[in-house]
């Protein structure tokens, strides 16, 4: 209706242009209608006036009473007035709120969808864990954000590719391999001295046990040198195949997993440090290779090669974000945690560096989840050494809680997750607010086919009698999704998503403790069937882009 509106309103004063009545000018992009935030004010705000007042050449208030009189004419309107400086706000007749329905039920399951993305290559590149431990509960934020928003983007017209990259190179990986081997002799009753830079969770031992298992005491007695590379693949496909596990039960798939090993292996890294060598992006300082990053944004320069030779995880990642531009994506999406934020400046510097601009590359940064139980700060196993892993969570609240709680707030604020909360079975529990109302609807309609009542043909039904301000409202609601799932997948915050679930779930809910959907009226019942059923399917489209499961009962 949004649309429909802006486009009314643009109609009215290019035809206004033509009469001679204003002189000719086009109309910027931002003329914006929104929705005010308070139902005295109408359904939508225009600040075409505003924004046109002075090429115009009248005054706000003026140019929005023009528009005014002759938008009053139009039957798509209930009320016109001018407000403030110069606002438009308008009010849709109820009939047109009332037949749009028939849209939403013709758009099926893509109600919501849209083409705003223009089939744009989209990488979302998300979770990216180091395989040295399991994931943790930041981890799985992480994990509902990016697979949420790939969801999303895919919603609204893009092309999406989900990616998880694995840093298996460089020191944690040999710091991995090593506290396996100190684990796998002490397996066997040798007493180690067991550092405390060394992994220290309770998986370690589980790897270990598990290399006994298959390898018997073979390597007891071989030094740590001659057999860390066994000890650390070892650990890394016990590690992947733990992080892969989880993440398929929490509903989280990639399109493709890209080892760091083939930018080392194939010389892509060195290719790409030379080639920025040659165009005087690297420079050599103290047996060090440096990049120029703040010359292009960042704050200081950044070492790429140590003074002995080894490159630094910097240095792949530039390596990895011109592998990713080479595929051709059109945006790459990348969720870091929190800590990372002034590794941004870094990597943009690295892209414009490279040819691209910086733009091509947003990032989202996920802050901590607070676990708490009983009002304190949960006391979970913690069987990753020192924080609580996203299995454990997944066990003890499951997928649907976990998801939906971890998009309840935008990625970057801190999340309190209440454990208690999403077990309870309550209007304050938010996942089940939203299931339930779903899982109403569906109930609704199984009490109406008990008796004998089905949904009629949607051109025989008489929707003039949702008229009720409770109906009139829903009606609003749903007719705001399409617009939201467009521009939480321009704003990559699906969060908004959630935002809007629970809204319209409050609004079913207050619904149906004061209206019947089955009566004794055989029109009327048809007519809130019908919405109905539209309600259930946008509930149903909603909690599947964050990755829930919509129960017909709980």
């Amino acid at each position: 209706m949004r649309i429909r509106v802006q486009a009314t309103i643009e109609k009215a004063f290019r035809e206004a242009v033509a009469e001679g009545v204003f002189p000719e000018i086009s109309i910027p992009a931002s003329h914006q209608v929104v929705c005010p935030r308070q139902e005295a004010f109408g359904d939508f705000a225009s600040n075409l006036a505003l924004v046109l007042a002075s090429k115009a050449r009248r005054s706000p208030r003026e140019l929005a009473a023009c528009l005014a009189e002759r938008l009053d004419d139009d039957p798509l309107f209930n009320r016109v007035e001018v407000a403030g400086p110069g606002f438009l706000n308008l009010s849709i007749a109820p009939i047109w709120w009332q037949k749009n329905l028939y849209t939403m039920w013709e758009a099926g399951d893509s109600y919501g969808d849209s083409d705003v993305g223009k089939g744009r290559r989209v990488q979302v590149e998300f979770v990216s864990a180091n395989p040295t431990g399991p994931l943790h509960v930041g981890h799985g934020r992480g994990a509902a954000v990016g697979d949420s928003l790939a969801r999303l983007l895919k919603a609204a017209g893009f092309d999406v590719e989900k990616e998880y990259y694995i840093n298996d190179v460089g020191n944690q990986m040999k710091t991995l391999g090593s506290s396996v081997y100190l684990r796998y002799l002490e397996h066997f009753g040798h007493k180690v001295d067991f550092p405390r830079e060394y992994y220290q969770g309770d998986y370690i031992k589980d790897i270990a046990s598990d290399i006994a298992s298959r390898e018997g005491d073979k390597y007891v007695d071989v030094p740590l040198d001659l057999c860390l590379t066994l000890f650390i693949d070892a650990a890394v496909r016990y590690i992947s195949h733990s992080i892969h596990r989880d993440l398929q039960d929490f509903g989280v798939y990639f399109d493709s997993w890209f080892s760091e090993k083939v930018l080392h292996d194939t010389g892509f890294l060195v290719k790409t440090i030379s080639e920025l060598q040659a165009r005087g992006y690297i420079y050599e300082q103290d047996g060090a290779l440096w990049f120029r990053s703040s010359e292009l944004g960042d704050e200081k320069d950044r070492v790429v090669r140590r003074s002995n030779g080894i490159f630094t995880y910097f240095a792949a990642d530039i390596a990895y974000h011109r592998h990713k531009l080479e595929r051709g994506y059109d945006l790459l999406v990348d969720i870091w945690g929190a800590d990372h934020h002034g590794y941004v400046p870094r990597v943009k510097a690295a892209i414009k560096a490279q040819g691209y601009p910086e733009d091509r590359l947003r990032v989202l940064l996920v802050q901590l989840v607070n676990l708490m139980e009983g009002g304190r700060p949960a006391a979970m196993t913690t069987r990753g050494g020192e924080f609580v892993t996203l299995r454990e969570v997944l066990d003890d609240v499951g997928r649907d809680a976990a998801r939906f709680m971890f998009l309840t707030r935008r990625c970057d604020s801190h999340l309190d997750f209440d454990l208690d909360l999403v077990k309870s079975q309550t209007q304050e529990n938010p996942v089940y607010y939203v299931q339930y109302a779903h899982a109403r609807l569906s109930s609704v309609f199984r009490k109406a086919r008990d008796k004998g009542i089905s949904l009629a043909d949607p051109g025989h039904i008489d929707v003039s009698l949702l008229n009720t301000p409770e109906e009139i409202r829903l009606l609003k609601q749903l007719d705001l999704f399409p617009c939201l799932v467009a521009e939480s997948a321009i704003a990559l915050e699906p969060y908004r998503i959630s935002y809007y679930l629970t809204e319209l779930a409050g609004q079913l809910h207050v619904y149906y403790n004061r209206h019947r959907f089955v009566s004794d009226d055989p029109d009327l019942t048809q007519a809130r069937l019908f919405l109905a059923d539209v309600t259930k399917r946008v509930l149903h489209k909603g909690l599947g882009l964050l990755g829930v499961s919509a129960p017909d009962s709980l």
